[in-house]
C-alpha cells in the first residue's frame, strides 16, 4: 500500500551482538540471522540468510579497534544495497576513528571525514550514534546523523545517587561544555582539569581550575582509553580534598592496562554504556545499557516520529 512503512529488519556486525540482541528486544522484534564466512588469510564476508528486499535495516555495530569492525560495517552495508534493501541505517553506538576530526599538525589525515565517506559510499542512508567526540563530525556527513546523548541514561542513575555537595568535572578543557550541559541539569558546580600532553596518551601535567573540597565529584567525559586522564583527574581531585570521585565515560575503550589503573586509582566508581562490549569486569565499574535509547529512537524513525525528547544535552 502506498505510504506504508516498509518492513523493519535488525542485523548486528558480530562485535555488538549482545547489545544489538537487547536492542532487538527492545524494538520488539528478532535479530535477523547473517552469516560470515571466513577465508584462512583472515579475509571475511557476511551474507544475509533471509530477504532484505524493500525494507528498512537497521544494522548495529560499533567500530572500535581493530580495523576489522568498520570494516564489517561497510561489507554489509554493501550487502544490503546489493539486496536492494529500502533504507539502510548504519546504527554505530561507538563511532570509531572520530578523535582525527581535524588536522591538528601537517600532513595528518582527517579520519573521522574518511570514515563518513566511505559509509555513505558503501550505502549508508542515515547514521545513529551517541556521544561523537566531536559534535560538528555530523557535519561530515551528506545524510541524515541521529546523534544521541548518553545524558538521558546517565543522569537518572545520578540522581538516584542522592549526592550532597555534587561537583561536575571535566577532565579537560576540551570536554567543559559537556560538564557544563550536565551541571546546568543537576544545579551543580563545575570544575575543569587543564593538562598538558607530551603526546597521545600521555600526560605531563595536570592542573585543578575550582575548588573541590567536600565535594562530591563526577569527571564527565565522551570516552575512556587508557584511562591515565581520568585516573589522575580523580588522584587530583582528592588530593585537593574531594569527598569523593566518580566517573562517567560514554564509550569505555580501556586498552593497555586501564583496568588496573582503575582499580588502583582513587576513584570510587567508574560509569559506562555497553556501546563497546568489555573484555572483563570490574567492582569500580558500572555498565549501564544504551539498548533502550537506541530501540526507542530506531521505532521513531521508522514511524517518521520526532526524537527531540530523547535529547538531553
Amino acid at each position: 500500500m502506498a505510504g506504508q512503512n516498509p518492513i523493519v529488519k535488525i542485523f548486528s556486525c558480530s562485535q555488538s551482538i549482545d547489545l544489538a540482541s537487547k536492542i532487538a528486544k527492545h524494538y520488539g522484534l528478532d535479530l535477523g540471522n547473517v552469516d560470515f564466512s571466513h577465508y584462512s588469510d583472515g579475509e571475511y564476508q557476511p551474507s544475509f540468510e533471509e530477504s532484505v528486499r524493500g525494507a528498512r535495516l537497521f544494522i548495529i555495530g560499533s567500530t572500535h579497534p581493530s580495523t576489522d569492525n568498520l570494516m564489517e560495517m561497510l561489507l554489509m552495508i554493501d550487502a544490503a544495497k546489493r539486496s536492494s534493501a529500502r533504507h539502510i541505517t548504519a546504527v554505530m553506538p561507538y563511532f570509531g576513528w572520530a578523535r582525527q576530526d581535524r588536522k591538528d599538525k601537517p600532513r595528518v589525515p582527517i579520519g573521522a571525514k574518511l570514515v563518513a565517506n566511505l559509509l555513505v559510499a558503501a550505502g549508508a542512508t542515515r547514521i545513529i550514534t551517541m556521544d561523537l567526540h566531536a559534535d560538528q563530525i555530523q557535519g561530515f556527513f551528506e545524510k541524515p546523523v541521529d546523534h544521541l546523548y548518553a545524558s538521558t541514561i546517565f543522569i537518572p542513575y545520578i540522581d538516584s545517587l542522592k549526592l550532597e555537595e555534587l561537583t561536575i568535572a571535566s577532565p579537560d578543557m576540551g570536554g567543559s561544555k559537556r560538564a557544563y550541559a550536565y551541571s546546568r541539569f543537576l544545579e551543580s558546580n563545575v570544575v575543569v582539569c587543564y593538562k598538558q600532553r607530551k603526546k597521545a596518551n600521555i600526560i605531563s601535567h595536570m592542573e585543578l581550575i575550582g575548588d573541590v573540597t567536600d565535594k562530591n565529584v563526577i569527571i564527565v567525559d565522551d570516552m575512556v582509553d587508557t584511562a591515565g586522564t581520568l585516573t589522575k583527574a580523580a588522584n587530583l581531585m582528592v588530593e585537593r580534598g574531594a569527598k569523593s570521585v566518580r566517573a562517567i565515560a560514554t564509550h569505555a575503550l580501556l586498552s593497555g592496562d586501564a583496568y588496573e589503573k582503575i582499580e588502583k586509582s582513587k576513584l570510587k566508581e567508574l560509569i559506562i554504556t555497553d556501546s563497546i562490549p568489555q573484555k572483563k569486569t570490574s567492582k569500580k565499574i558500572k555498565v549501564l545499557t544504551c539498548s533502550k535509547l537506541f530501540a526507542d529512537v530506531m521505532q521513531n524513525v521508522n514511524n517518521n516520529k520526532s526524537i527531540n525528547s530523547f535529547f538531553i544535552k
